[in-house]
């Protein structure tokens, strides 16, 4: 007689709350809310129309934690209700005919790509995670600076000047905080799963 072993599911942070359908819906709204709170963290740049923000974060830290479905349906939320009129974009903006709008909607493909990562374990580590968390925001530039560049007309090497570049000091410390908290918070979940 043979015994087939039965691989678990691999799981996001999100498996572990108990829960359906209601805890999903939940998370999806508080996912979209989370990244809306992140983005008011907000600071204008004299030389371009796109601001530093909190959102970048909040956005690999959410889908990361939610996984692919629940992180790219949080992030829909969080665009349509912007484009709806939720002040909730940098600076409690909304709509989508400005120029650094393509970075929202960068934020849906990130969700997709760092959400299908987590799901494959790629966040347990900090190791495993700065590699999921930089491809979140290569996922964000390839919308949002082809976006950028046609919204202002201007070449594709000044669009990474305008939409890239500036940018890339602060990415690399929200993407070691994010490698950083969420191996924590698995190492959390890990210790009470033990008692």
């Amino acid at each position: 007689m043979t015994t087939v072993s039965v691989a678990s599911p691999r799981r996001v942070l999100a498996d572990v709350v108990p829960g359906g359908l209601v805890r999903d819906a939940a998370l999806v709204v508080g996912s979209a809310a989370f990244v809306g709170l992140f983005a008011q963290i907000s600071i204008p740049l004299s030389f371009t129309p796109v601001p530093v923000t909190g959102g970048t974060f909040a956005v690999l830290l959410s889908v990361a934690a939610l996984g692919p479905a629940r992180g790219v349906l949080g992030l829909l939320v969080y665009m349509l209700a912007g484009m709806a009129g939720v002040p909730w974009f940098s600076a409690h903006s909304s709509g989508w005919s400005m120029p650094s709008f393509g970075y929202i909607v960068g934020y849906v493909l990130a969700a997709a790509v760092v959400g299908a990562l987590a799901r494959r374990g790629a966040d347990r580590t900090p190791l495993r995670a700065v590699p999921l968390m930089i491809a979140g925001n290569l996922a964000i530039y390839a919308i949002g600076v082809p976006w950028l560049m046609a919204s202002l007309d201007v070449s594709f090497a000044k669009a990474l000047e305008l939409g890239a570049t500036p940018f890339l000091i602060g990415d690399a410390v929200k993407i070691v905080l994010a490698a950083l908290v969420l191996p924590g918070a698995w190492a959390l979940v890990r210790r009470i799963e033990k008692k």
